[in-house]
């Protein structure tokens, strides 16, 4: 099943469904965010599970998703006159103009993108001077082990689409496009005792 069609059958259950890994991405981003932005863009804003939260720490957030079906979950749940919802495919050129966002936040996208290289040219070219890029995704130590975003609907298992990206593969493509780490980080649920980290982090910042 494609990437798009399999999250818009998602849409209307993801929120309920039991997921960890959607749970844990929304404190880490909870947790590191921190401060005031002028603007915001949001890669892959999903049914808005973050959104809100960037809206309260931002002067203009523009939340981007292909997914019709999502966003429609999105802009149900969020109806704040300071963010806005694109329909947007984040491996073509971005709707922002260059120089112009101040954050650019990204969580639990890039699994589902094989080249890693034209999202981090993206995030370059739109970001202001200093400008940040925040990246929240499944560890890939996890994929290593099989793990992929996954649901169950009607007694099927449909496994979404995803490629391993190692750590090194989102150093050296920031790196590539002159963005400079600032942090990483890793992460574990509650209930990971023992096991590999569920979701790594990083933070990196325009040169």
């Amino acid at each position: 099943m494609k990437i798009r069609d399999a999250y818009t059958r998602w849409a209307d259950s993801y929120d309920s469904d039991r997921n960890l890994t959607r749970d844990l991405d929304m404190r880490v981003t909870s947790e590191l965010l921190t401060g005031h932005y002028r603007t915001i863009f949001e890669l892959g804003c999903g049914t808005g599970k973050n959104t809100a939260l960037l809206s309260q720490i931002a002067d203009r957030v523009v939340a981007a998703d292909f997914s019709l079906g999502m966003l429609s979950q999105a802009r149900a749940k969020v109806q704040l006159e300071d963010v806005s919802f694109l329909v947007a495919d984040l491996t073509e050129p971005w709707p922002c103009h260059s120089d112009s966002i101040q954050l650019v936040v990204c969580n639990l996208v890039l699994e589902h993108i094989q080249d890693l290289l034209p999202i981090f040219a993206e995030a370059y070219r739109v970001l202001n001077s200093s400008g940040r890029f925040f990246i929240s995704e499944l560890h890939p130590y996890r994929q290593y082990q099989g793990t992929q975003a996954r649901f169950r609907q009607n007694e099927e298992d449909i496994k979404i689409p995803a490629f391993t990206h190692h750590i090194s593969d989102f150093t050296e493509s920031a790196s590539a496009n002159r963005l400079s780490l600032l942090r990483v980080k890793e992460w574990w649920h509650e209930n990971d005792e023992n096991g590999p980290p569920r979701l790594i982090s990083f933070v990196f910042e325009k040169a």
